[in-house]
């Protein structure tokens, strides 16, 4: 900050009392003259002294703003000239405006502040947010005009917080680093609807003398009024005195004034109104008052004066705005009409605005206080000294508590909490101490003071080294710790660690420790790396600390490093085998590779191991299956043994089996089996491939290409009456095997018939009937052949002479009372099948007939009555034989009309009871109802068929199709025991054309008759013929129809509801909106949507008279539909209330 001077200074430094010049003699009014030098070319060229120069009007302007008598503030100085805003009177400045009417809506208003230049400065601003419903409105302004919302910036920022615990919001505005044109008069409006509140509050920048800065342009300046221009006189002179019209207006008159009178330079006109001399008020109550301002030195006395014209009014000095009392600080002298202040001893805190009020006027004054330069009087010495010791530099200046800058080679001492130096001040001596020296200490020091400096060299030597314990060699084992450590003097000497010439920096594994005399270096885990010459180096000295450090290693094998499981080699027989196994040992051991007992050389032709660098190798050019087993490795060095071992698996192609077995041998098929190989090639065996070919044939047929993981298999699909052969392979991982020896020759024969059972038993004949075989082979079926022998004989008796095709066969000629044994054979061009036989001899006798015996009991003898049916039974088809104690009722030939509820009454007197027997006799059925061809495509045709008539009495187990060629018409057997009524028929011939006819079949055997297709099925051979389904088109027309109707709904007064439902229709319908059964058209409180069939009517900010039934109606070709609801409106604060205002 520049430093002022006084006016009218004397030679001594002590103020002169002087009289401002008037033209009347009269005592002068209150005035601060500003005088301000045109702003320099380099803006940052600093103000020298702010004494005027000389008149010159090119180079100096004066500005006089009168201030009224109550112009100085009760907290700081007055010295500055506010900014007025463009089109503002200087003599308007205290003239009222008018606002509207203000409010106590500011809790804390921004108090005026004073900054240094360069400094920042908060003014806040508080409303309490109580009664408010929503945020206050707020401005900041500079000066009249200036709204600073457009002025944010990195030197101005506008702030606002809201404390939802004490509801107030508060306003700030930041001033950063301000500059000298900042200073002014500032405003805060806060406007909430019709509420209004403002505060002004003034900003004064320290380092500014008579406010010069405020005629240079800033960025919150309105500075235009004050910038020296010349403008050219207007030669237009208004014929009306627009002077006394702008003196007496209103500052926001002035605009409407230019606009009436033609007034184009309004700006123009102001300055030459400011310019205009002005009438000198004469102060009442000062003949003389203070000089604008006065300097001091430290230390020393300043006298204020001022000449009262009425010397019975009341004076009062003010410091700052405080009142100053008498004291021995402060004294206060009466001299005539004279009034004097004296400050004794001056010191920084006098440097203030002071005032004097007399009565109902003010006059001020600023005194500044000069400091006087700090002298050294004692300047630090040269030092010399070792390391490690306390080193202090003392200097002596003139004055106690002054400031001073210690420097080290001309760069400031850092004097912190962590920093070597540490600095004290006793009296007027300060020292500079460092306790642990060292030779980085070494340089020039010296003191810097405002009257002075002083310097001293400062010299650290070390001090002479002296090896306590010198550093040993050490050898150590692969991964133990390795520590290393000396002992020298001075103990507090660091020093680096070096290993082959290279640095050691510390590290997780690496730790450096150094305490007092002991330096050691500890690894955790020795490597080889760290084999080599370790040396000490102290720091700053020549001398060094060696030692050698050995690692030995016992030799290990790595086998981890080939992934194999257990350490197992596989490889197939034929290729070539490398193992290469990592080693280590330190130094590098012997290896020896070694199989069982046999040493494997490295000089081998097909089996050799090699080793080379860390890494050891057994090599085998073409492996056999010898090869396999374990292979053993020995490791030697001086430092120990290792041996690991590895297991080599040879895997080839397994040996062929041994030659199959063919133990059954049926129609078309047979079962065979075979024992696995002796030799699995080392591999487990996957699975086996079957061939067969016929006997007179060369060429070998594969029967399977999915391999079959059991040792048996079932052959099919071969021809009746041919020898055939067969041979398997076996499979592992590597390949298949050679195929094993043929199988003895088998000629496959027809399946014998199955389920034979004993239908009927006479004194002379024995009725048999069986089932056809399950699989019938290529060569067909061309009937049967019954045979029977007296038991315990081994005579077999030819009963049909010619093969039968039925199913069904009367042994006739029998002796009653014998006992036969009965097989049945299948017969086909291959030959006979082997036989189906009964279990048991069949008894030969007079059968009496179908029985059934009732027991009862009941005294005296009860009466038996038999009813069928409810209708009595004729003794011509059923016999009944009743007892005491049972009744027995006979069929000797039962036949179908047998069947029936049989109904037995057993009466003692008038106790009756009842038994009822249901007797059903089972028979073949009838054949399928229809059978017909439903679908033909490719070579398949879908057959349909409905259940027979006749079940038999018994239920239907399974049907029988057959196919027949229409041009040979012989009938084969497709499928049997098929259960369902709809089957198709696969693998037909192209170009053929088949009939069809079902069977069906129970537990009696197959209907005697079969039902044929009316129509045949011609496979067609030219493309797939696809019969198109038609499909007839369904209509989806309908009338309207909600499949969700309108609810009724409770709505809250002021917040928009909705009303939905949802409809089907087609064609589109017509929605149509109704409130109480009256359309609603065209009205914005509505808004209506459609889509896709669901409806919605939005109702907004609905009241109390929104209520009422709403209806829905939707209409197409085909019809209408409606839905109603009926909407309530209630307030909102409750079902029922009246509405509330609640606070925002």
């Amino acid at each position: 900050m520049p430093e002022p001077t006084k006016k009218d200074e004397t030679p001594n430094g002590q103020p002169a009392e002087s009289v401002a010049p008037e033209s009347n003699g009269a005592p002068p009014l209150p005035e601060i003259s500003l005088e301000v030098s045109p702003p320099p070319d380099d803006d940052a060229a600093p103000v020298s002294s702010p004494t005027p120069q000389a008149d010159d009007a090119n180079s100096l302007k004066k500005l006089s703003v009168e201030l009224p008598n109550d112009s100085v503030p009760a907290t700081g100085r007055k010295d500055s000239v506010w900014s007025l805003g463009e089109g503002q009177a200087p003599e308007e400045l205290d003239k009222p405006v008018d606002s509207p009417p203000l409010s106590t809506l500011l809790t804390e208003k921004p108090q005026s502040g004073t900054v240094p230049v360069g400094g920042d400065i908060t003014f806040v601003a508080k409303v309490e947010a109580k009664d408010l419903l929503r945020k206050p409105t707020i401005k900041w302004f500079k000066g009249k005009w200036m709204d600073l919302a457009s002025k944010t910036g990195k030197h101005l920022q506008l702030k606002e917080t809201f404390d939802r615990i004490t509801k107030i919001h508060t306003f700030e505005m930041h001033i950063i680093k301000a500059k000298e044109n900042y200073a002014g008069n500032y405003r805060c409006e806060v406007t909430y609807k019709d509420k209004f509140d403002s505060c002004s509050f003034d900003l004064e920048v320290k380092g500014l003398f008579k406010q010069q800065s405020a005629l240079y342009a800033g960025e919150l300046d309105f500075s235009a009024l004050l910038k020296h221009r010349e403008h050219k006189q207007q030669d237009d002179t208004p014929e009306v005195d627009v002077w006394e019209i702008l003196k007496n207006a209103r500052p926001d008159e002035y605009e409407k004034i230019a606009f009436t009178y033609g007034i184009t330079d309004l700006r123009g006109l102001l300055r030459r109104m400011k310019k205009i001399p002005k009438e000198e008020k004469k102060s009442e109550a000062f003949a003389k008052k203070l000089e604008p301002a006065y300097q001091v030195d430290k230390g020393g006395k300043i006298r204020l004066v001022v000449d009262l014209a009425d010397p019975t009014v009341e004076l009062k000095w003010y410091k700052n705005g405080q009142e100053i009392r008498p004291s021995p600080k402060y004294i206060f002298e009466h001299k005539g009409t004279q009034r004097i202040m004296v400050i004794n001893n001056c010191n920084m805190n006098d440097d203030a605005a002071y005032s004097v009020a007399a009565g109902d006027e003010k006059c001020a004054t600023e005194l500044f206080v000069k400091e006087s330069p700090v002298k050294i009087v004692k300047g630090i010495e040269p030092v010399k000294t070792t390391v490690n010791e306390r080193i202090e530099l003392e200097c002596e200046v003139s004055e106690e508590g002054a400031q001073v800058k210690w420097m080290k080679n001309g760069v400031e001492v850092p004097t912190g909490v962590r920093s070597r130096y540490r600095v004290k001040c006793e009296g007027t001596k300060h020292y500079l101490v460092i306790d642990d020296a060292s030779r980085e200490d070494t340089g020039t020091y010296s003191i810097m003071a405002t009257g002075g400096t002083s310097e001293a060299h400062v010299q650290v030597d070390l001090k002479p080294l002296k090896i306590h314990m010198d550093l040993q060699d050490a050898t150590v084992l692969l991964g133990k710790p390795l520590k290393l450590h000396c002992e020298i003097y001075p103990g507090n000497v660091p020093g680096r660690w070096y290993r082959n010439g290279q640095l050691i920096q510390p590290n997780d594994r690496i730790n450096i420790i150094h305490r007092n005399k002991v330096h050691r270096l500890e690894i955790q885990a020795s490597s080889l790396h760290d084999a080599g010459e370790y040396t000490f180096v102290p720091e700053g000295y020549s001398q060094s600390l060696a030692a050698k450090v050995h690692i030995i290693d016992p030799p290990r094998v790595h086998l981890e490093s080939l992934n194999f499981p257990d350490n197992t080699v596989t490889i197939v027989a034929g290729n070539k085998l490398r193992l290469e196994i990592p080693i280590s040992g330190e130094p590098a051991p012997r290896v020896v590779w070694m199989k069982g007992e046999r040493v494997i050389l490295d000089s081998g032709h097909r089996v050799r191991a090699e080793t080379y660098g860390d890494q050891t190798s057994l090599t085998i050019d073409v492996t056999e299956r010898e090869d396999t087993g374990n292979y053993k490795i020995v490791l030697q060095n001086e430092a120990g043994e290792a041996t690991a071992s590895i297991k080599v698996k040879v895997v080839d192609i397994p040996d062929p089996p041994e030659a199959p077995l063919v133990p059954v041998v049926g129609g078309d098929w047979c079962s065979m089996t075979w024992e696995p190989p002796k030799y699995d090639g080392a591999s487990p065996i996957l699975g086996y491939f079957i061939e067969r070919k016929k006997k007179q044939s060369s060429r070998w047929m594969r029967l399977n290409f999915d391999l079959i993981k059991e040792t048996s298999s079932e052959l099919k699909k071969m021809i009746e009456g041919v020898p055939y052969e067969a041979r398997v392979f076996a499979v592992n991982a590597i390949g298949v095997s050679k195929p094993s020896e043929p199988s003895k020759a088998f000629t496959p024969l027809g399946d014998e018939p199955t389920m034979l059972v004993v239908d009927d038993v006479t004194d002379t004949t024995v009725t048999v009937k069986w089932r056809p075989p399950e699989t019938i082979g290529a060569a067909g079926l061309d009937g049967y052949l019954v045979e029977y022998c007296i038991e315990g004989t081994n005579d077999w008796v030819v009963s049909n002479k010619e093969l039968t095709e039925k199913t069904r066969y009367t042994i006739t000629g029998l002796s009653p009372g014998c006992k036969i044994l009965v097989r049945v054979k299948a017969v086909n061009a291959a030959g006979e099948s082997a036989p189906r036989s009964l279990q048991h001899a069949i008894l030969v006798k007079e059968v009496i007939g179908e029985l059934c015996v009732v027991c009862f009991i009941g005294k005296p003898r009860p009466k038996v009555i038999w009813t069928k049916n409810g209708q009595p039974i004729e003794p011509s088809h059923v016999s009944i034989r009743n007892t005491d104690c049972d009744s027995i009722i006979f069929i000797r030939k039962a036949e179908r009309s047998h069947s029936g509820k049989y109904e037995m009454t057993v009466q003692v007197e008038n106790h009756v009871d009842t038994a009822i027997i249901d007797i059903q006799i089972v028979d073949l059925p009838g054949p399928p109802h229809s059978v017909t061809i439903e679908d033909v495509w490719g070579g398949n045709v879908a057959l349909v068929w409905t259940s027979p008539a006749d079940c038999g009495n018994a239920p239907i187990t399974g049907y029988t199709i057959q196919k027949a060629d229409k041009k040979t018409m012989e009938w084969y057997t497709c499928i049997e025991h098929y259960h369902r009524t709809c089957i198709t028929i696969t693998d037909l011939v192209v170009g053929n054309e088949y009939f069809f006819r079902i069977f069906s079949e129970n537990m009696c055997g197959l209907s005697e008759t079969a039902t044929q297709t009316k129509k045949s099925a011609l496979i067609v051979k030219e493309g797939l013929q696809v019969k198109n389904p038609e499909y007839i088109n369904h209509d989806f027309k309908e009338a309207p129809k909600f499949t969700q109707p309108l609810i009724n709904t409770f709505a809250v007064a002021g917040y928009n509801t909705t009303l939905n439902c949802s409809f089907r229709a087609n064609p589109r319908a017509k929605v149509i909106w109704m409130k109480n059964k009256i359309i609603i058209v065209d009205d914005p409180r509505y808004r209506m949507f459609s889509n896709q069939g669901v409806c919605t009517l939005e109702i907004r900010k609905p009241s109390p008279y929104d209520g009422g039934v709403y209806s829905c109606k939707a209409i197409n070709d085909l019809g209408e539909a409606q839905v109603d609801c009926k909407l309530e409106v209630k307030g909102q604060c409750g079902m029922g209330a009246s509405p509330v205002c609640l606070p925002g």
